[in-house]
């Protein structure tokens, strides 16, 4: 709701958010979120790599640096159409041998300029891949780095602190959520109600379109705050209303 009003000196504008939703909205929510957090609708999603990692790992075959290499490179990826996503992330794979973490110890990567995948070159995959070794090299794992940590020592990019670090917030859905449906909850000392929702224009349009946020920054405000508006409704997992908007695309298509 926006009132504005004047006093006798100056114009004063008042913008009031409700910050509660109504009932009809959250049982809809609650709805698609538990219709739509199920693997069948992402078996054409980029999380079906991470998901085979985490399932090898889980019957001793895998590592935990190949859940984490396989989701940091597949959510980095993830933009464009899904099909595309999921041909190009099997392709990297290909190139890695299916073993994340033994090729990015190898120190030998496919650099080369040519796309790996849309604007993303082969290049800068070897340059991820040589920051991870060095990460590596002095931890058993990505759990407990900050997203200002990964966005830097990993991606190589310049601190931006209102960014929302979307790929970085997909990627920490995915460990760290454990309802044992479609994340994988592998990052046991991590705590889901402290993830912010990975924010996109398609989930910002969508959230607005419900009144989660008021704002038209789409940066790291904007995602707190659509992620506080969940967690009216999931204090304890706010990142469970990521399968709501989910739920809303599908059903506004």
């Amino acid at each position: 709701m926006i009132l504005t009003g004047y006093t006798d000196v100056q114009p004063v504008f008042f913008i009031i958010f409700a910050s509660y939703m109504d009932t009809r909205t959250k049982d809809t929510l609650i709805e698609w979120a538990e219709e739509y957090n199920d693997p069948k609708y992402f078996q054409e999603d980029p999380i079906i790599f991470p998901t085979q990692f985490a399932r090898r790992y889980a019957a001793g075959e895998a590592t935990l640096a190949d859940v984490e290499i396989s989701a940091l490179l597949a959510s980095h990826l993830a933009w464009g159409r899904r099909a595309m996503i999921v041909r190009d992330c099997g392709r990297m794979l290909d190139e890695m041998y299916w073993r994340p973490y033994d090729y990015v110890m190898n120190g030998e990567y496919r650099d080369e300029n040519a796309s790996l995948h849309r604007t993303i070159k082969w290049s800068e995959f070897a340059a991820i891949c040589g920051r991870l070794r060095s990460i590596y090299a002095v931890r058993g794992t990505l759990e407990g780095m900050s997203d200002a940590e990964i966005r830097t020592t990993v991606f190589g990019q310049k601190e931006d602190r209102k960014a929302p670090n979307k790929k970085i917030s997909m990627m920490k859905r995915w460990l760290v959520r454990d309802d044992g449906k479609v994340d994988l909850g592998v990052w046991k000392a991590s705590d889901k109600k402290n993830l912010i929702l990975p924010l996109d224009v398609h989930v910002y349009d969508q959230a607005t379109a419900l009144g989660l946020t008021v704002r038209r920054q789409k940066d790291i405000v904007t995602a707190r705050e659509i992620t506080d508006a969940f967690k009216e409704i999931w204090p304890e997992d706010p990142c469970k209303g990521d399968f709501a908007l989910f739920g809303y695309g599908v059903t506004h298509k």
